[in-house]
């Protein structure tokens, strides 16, 4: 009886311990090309993990107004990449599409440049 006790304890530890994956800080700065459309009143990234949101844009602000947009966020991640979609004036890009994916630098500082609504 006293092995099966000790069997069963083995076999629960194997089973509730978990392999947990290193974490680290990652800052990720966006450069969108917008340029081509006109009259633009917002320009925002929505995508998965902390900061951003599928709900609601994360603001990108112009560098060159009505030709680039960037933004930059830091966030604590064990994942080697982000899923992302940019939207302009409200409206998603690459309807239909496979969403983007921003693979992250090993040195934590990623830079990532797109133009907006085209597969780069």
């Amino acid at each position: 009886m006293k092995k099966i006790n000790i069997l069963y304890f083995v076999i629960f530890g194997l089973l509730t311990s978990s392999c947990v994956q290193e974490s680290y800080n990652q800052t990720v700065t966006v450069i969108l090309d917008v340029s081509g459309i006109k009259d633009i009143k917002s320009v925002g990234l929505r995508g998965d993990g902390k900061p951003l949101s599928w709900d609601e844009d994360f603001e990108m602000k112009p560098l060159i107004k009505d030709s680039l947009y960037t933004t930059t966020f830091s966030g604590k991640t064990g994942y080697l990449f982000a899923e992302i979609k940019f939207v302009v004036n409200g409206e998603f890009e690459l309807k239909d599409k496979d969403n983007r994916q921003v693979y992250f630098d090993k040195s934590r500082k990623t830079i990532y440049k797109a133009t907006f609504n085209k597969n780069d």
